[in-house]
């Protein structure tokens, strides 16, 4: 399937929709996830056109990788998490619900279910602090 430029995380990109960022490169972007799975949860994209890791060139797949590293251990220090998981999905039949290649960055702690994928949408000034709280870990 093409590559749609309408969907949110390419229009993220060319700022028409406004995220709670927390790391930015030339190759790479990190936000928070506007219905997290847990506290803390961020999203890392490529800044390439790919609509997944299927389809993506080799250097956006290893650049997003580094800043999956990046964001997942200042998630683990700024929350004081003992785990992170990271989620990756490639086609609506494995969950991928858009169409960007994107990683889920997961905070994690035992005995702490996580949300509901696609569940309600957390309070701005919640994103904007765990934002400002994994910057701050940022190594």
């Amino acid at each position: 399937m093409a590559y749609d430029d309408t969907n949110i995380f390419a229009r993220i990109l060319r700022g028409e929709i406004p995220c709670h960022r927390v790391f930015e490169d030339d190759q790479t972007l990190a936000f928070m996830d506007v219905s997290p799975i847990s506290k803390g949860h961020a999203l890392v994209i490529p800044k390439a056109r790919a609509r997944n890791i299927i389809d993506a060139p080799p250097e956006a797949i290893a650049a997003a990788a580094v800043t999956v590293g990046r964001v997942a251990r200042a998630a683990k220090a700024a929350f004081e998490a003992e785990g992170v998981t990271i989620m990756q999905f490639n086609e609506a039949p494995a969950g991928q619900s858009v169409f960007h290649l994107h990683f889920h960055v997961v905070p994690r702690w035992v005995g702490v279910a996580l949300k509901p994928h696609g569940g309600p949408m957390e309070k701005p000034e919640v994103l904007k602090e765990h934002a400002e709280r994994i910057r701050a870990a940022l190594v």
